[in-house]
């Protein structure tokens, strides 16, 4: 925090959120409206550790099951169905199935990481004051996550599709081969710290590499990266999908044929080392996608 939200904090300690808010603005017009409701929430918390936690949860819970909404939505009208890249359409105890169990992986297994987040990211010189970094700042560091997750996920995605890895960690995210948007995060705990490493490393690389990184602008990345995650898994392909305007974005027909045929499409966000390595998932490793299944099911 600067040295006049500082002095401010100790001068009030006892008042309500919207009332520091109102406060907070006053005392320093620079700050926009959102530095104002940070720096406030900051305040108002009294304790920088439990407010991070309590921000940082309570943003990927409404991200992520907010972006799964509309996906839902559409789902119960038939104009969009002709959207959808394969035509099962998930029912409701499906879908209430796949939220419960990413429900109790989020309280169980995500909640403990990112309540300590925030010890080991100030550790490390994350700043979370105000005022916020430019937004030119922002996107070329964002673009930097992207590539940097892009990368750590193709190799442990498609070494998690190799024998004993496949079979006792990532096969539970394979349960839906017409995935839908909520389960994206369909996994086993070891799965979720597995890719999760690269969702939080990759900023965190970027930290160390140049000593310079917002908690802001972590959280625009993670935010990001949650509604690309429900996308690829949404089952739909609309004509206004970002892959139609980037064809080097994965899109949601990427990942939904990998989900379909089993190999091929490992990458999160960019088909270039699917490309590049031969790992896309062309007709001929549709058959054998299927095979594999086959051989999988009737070892177990």
């Amino acid at each position: 925090m600067t040295s006049i939200v500082i002095n401010f904090q100790m001068q009030n300690q006892t008042v309500g959120y919207l009332e520091t808010v109102k406060q907070v603005s006053s005392h320093d017009q620079t700050l926009n409206w959102l530095e104002a409701l940070w720096a406030s929430w900051y305040l108002y918390m009294n304790n920088d550790i439990y407010a991070t936690g309590m921000m940082s949860f309570l943003l990927h819970e409404v991200i992520y099951f907010g972006r799964c909404l509309p996906f839902m939505i559409c789902d119960k009208i038939p104009y969009f169905h002709r959207y959808k890249i394969q035509t099962k359409i998930p029912t409701l105890k499906e879908q209430w199935d796949c939220a419960l169990v990413v429900l109790i992986s989020h309280f169980t297994a995500e909640l403990p990481q990112i309540w300590f987040f925030h010890p080991i990211a100030t550790w490390a010189g994350l700043a979370y004051g105000v005022p916020f970094p430019t937004w030119s700042k922002i996107s070329l560091q964002l673009i930097a996550c992207f590539i940097l997750e892009d990368t750590w996920h193709y190799w442990t995605h498609r070494a998690l599709h190799y024998g004993l890895l496949y079979r006792h960690i990532h096969k539970m995210h394979h349960y839906y081969s017409a995935p839908f948007g909520l389960a994206a995060e369909y996994a086993s705990p070891i799965e979720t710290a597995i890719l999760g490493a690269g969702v939080i490393g990759a900023p965190l690389l970027l930290l160390s590499l140049t000593g310079d990184l917002h908690l802001f602008t972590m959280y625009v990345w993670i935010t990001l990266r949650l509604f690309q995650a429900v996308d690829a898994h949404s089952g739909y392909d609309f004509p206004w999908s970002l892959r139609h305007f980037l064809p080097f974005w994965s899109g949601a027909d990427h990942h939904d044929l990998h989900h379909k045929v089993f190999i091929g499409n490992y990458a999160s966000s960019f088909r270039w080392w699917d490309y590049l390595l031969g790992t896309e998932a062309s007709q001929r490793k549709k058959q054998n996608g299927r095979s594999m299944k086959i051989v999988i099911h009737k070892e177990e």
